[in-house]
């Protein structure tokens, strides 16, 4: 009798295995290209970091992520760079192309987009605007997207919070919330993004204890985290802070955490020697989860 239940836990196991899927997530500040910031001068510049934030997505393998900062042309440089991946967003200037976009890039060979939206973090959610105390204008973009091998079905949503406005920060994380509420009707969600704040600030808490979302870092049970995601292209400092997060419902699993930093070295035309560059001001946190 004990061979015989041994036996059927075994097969119930190996079953629930089976049926789990996983996939890869991931947000990404990219930092934009700006012809007023001096980037370029310190060989930081779009041109030549594009290649490398290209590969590195593609080596360690996103498969739907969220980006910050992009404006149009980075994104559909990366489009171009990065076969079987598109993206949906819209500028947070014009609600079209002019601005950075909040946008959420996935492999068509992987996922299928049903509906997409936007909205301004603000009181006026349907046009370009500042909300509250914020400097600039703030969107979120969001998709419903399917697994096309399994017809699994989640929502996926991506914001860049205002970097001055604690105001902002705060009633922007509470009107995150109430969208998720009614655009999503209880399914899965997923909620990546800049929000400029770590783990202690209280518009981080709004969302990590809400009854909704759970930070994917307090959910692994495997942390690859030795250091902050902002890094001012410096690398030989390491920060402490994560204000780059990653939001679960309870419908998914978290089995991994990453803060990849990694760097590369690159030729300064002045010294005329190799140093170590990073792809972007920020690094991209990355996660694996599991769903049935």
């Amino acid at each position: 009798m004990k061979k015989i239940l041994f036996v059927l836990a075994f097969a119930l196991l190996s079953c629930t295995y089976a049926f789990a899927q996983h996939f890869t997530v991931a947000t990404y500040n990219l930092r934009n290209d700006n012809s007023t910031n001096d980037d370029s001068l310190h060989g930081n510049g779009w041109k030549q970091r594009l290649p490398v934030v290209a590969k590195l997505i593609q080596f360690h393998d996103f498969d739907i992520f969220g980006t910050q900062e992009g404006l149009v042309h980075q994104l559909n440089d990366l489009t171009k760079a990065m076969p079987g991946y598109a993206y949906t967003g819209i500028g947070r200037d014009d609600g079209k192309t002019a601005g950075e976009f909040s946008a959420i890039f996935y492999k068509t060979s992987k996922f299928k987009l049903l509906k997409h939206g936007d909205f301004w973090l603000s009181t006026i959610i349907d046009r370009p605007n500042k909300g509250w105390d914020a400097v600039l204008p703030r969107i979120c973009s969001w998709g419903s997207f399917q697994e096309i091998k399994t017809g699994y079905k989640f929502y996926y949503f991506n914001l860049h919070m205002d970097h001055i406005g604690v105001v902002a920060r705060r009633e922007s994380a509470k009107l995150v919330l109430a969208k998720i509420k009614v655009i999503t009707a209880n399914e899965p969600v997923i909620l990546s993004g800049d929000f400029n704040v770590d783990e202690t600030s209280d518009s981080y808490a709004v969302i990590n204890t809400s009854d909704k979302l759970k930070d994917a870092y307090e959910l692994s049970p495997l942390k690859y985290a030795e250091s902050g995601t902002f890094n001012a292209f410096n690398a030989e400092e390491k920060s402490k802070g994560r204000i780059d997060h990653i939001f679960l419902s309870k419908d998914f699993k978290v089995t991994r955490y990453g803060i990849l930093t990694d760097s590369y070295r690159a030729l300064n035309k002045t010294t005329q020697k190799y140093e170590a560059k990073l792809p972007s001001d920020h690094f991209p946190v990355m996660i694996m989860v599991d769903h049935k």
